[in-house]
């Protein structure tokens, strides 16, 4: 491995070096997100380091980003609703505001969320949420990947 592969998610993906990686898509690579203070939050990384916003695709690869897009999000929503009574819904996000490099977030939401909070923006969730080590990604989290992994196998399109 060549450093963190923090510093370069996409690189790293491309290479082999991202821990992270569920599975290869069409349009990208299907990642466990790093904090899962929401069991499930994955993250779709575009295979093009270089593309910052959709319309940096051409537009067929556009389209196969917004599938893949589409097909971890069901994914995450068939094993959450699996695992948690509690699941209520999957809001997916294109935002692009801190990270430079085009993704996609797939949030699990949950009943149990704090109420005020559960019907709002994952982000307004508390700042310390995102760092606290029990929200950690970790080998406790491999049951999931697993999961999650799978589903993404079975929903693969017909070729």
């Amino acid at each position: 491995m060549t450093g963190d592969w923090r510093v370069d998610r996409i690189g790293a993906a491309l290479r082999g070096e991202n821990p992270t990686v569920l599975r290869r898509l069409t349009a990208g690579f299907a990642v466990i997100g790093d904090v899962q203070f929401l069991p499930g939050y994955a993250v779709l990384l575009a295979d093009e380091p270089e593309a910052r916003k959709l319309s940096d695709l051409p537009r067929a690869k556009r389209l196969s980003f917004l599938s893949d897009m589409d097909r971890l999000g069901e994914a995450v929503e068939r094993v959450c609703g699996r695992l948690d009574p509690a699941f209520r819904r999957v809001n997916l996000e294109i935002l692009g505001n801190k990270e430079p490099f085009l993704h996609a977030h797939v949030w699990p939401r949950f009943a149990w969320e704090p109420a005020g909070l559960v019907e709002r923006p994952v982000w307004l969730h508390p700042p310390e949420r995102w760092s606290e080590e029990r929200s950690r990604l970790g080998p406790r989290h491999d049951a999931l990947r697993e999961a999650i992994g799978g589903e993404l196998d079975r929903l693969r399109p017909e070729v």
